[in-house]
């Protein structure tokens, strides 16, 4: 897919959940899988570790991606980008405009 301009548009991952305390709960249920898998090995066996891949289905790809979407989560409605003539600028949904 490319613009209006030739170039190439990529598509967003949008990591963002509805609300923040569901953002937060999915990340804490995340790191505890992986965490607590991983801390089980010496107790229960290697089977434990059978429980990280369920959190970093929680997180939604990885710890990295789970930071994204806090950030997305907390500015949802708070910012906007618009992109025009090559040039893309972020601003409040007040209006100030930033690059």
């Amino acid at each position: 897919m490319t613009s209006e301009t030739g170039k190439p548009v990529r598509a967003e991952a949008d990591f963002a959940s509805a609300s923040v305390p569901q953002h937060l709960l999915r990340g804490a249920l995340g790191f505890g899988l992986i965490s607590g898998s991983i801390a089980l090995v010496p107790f229960a066996g290697p089977a434990t570790l059978l429980a990280a891949p369920l959190g970093l289905v929680a997180l939604r790809g990885c710890p990295t991606c789970w930071l994204i979407g806090l950030a997305q989560t907390i500015s949802r409605g708070r910012l906007e980008r618009s992109c025009t003539d090559g040039v893309c600028t972020l601003t409040r949904a007040g209006g100030t405009a930033s690059k």
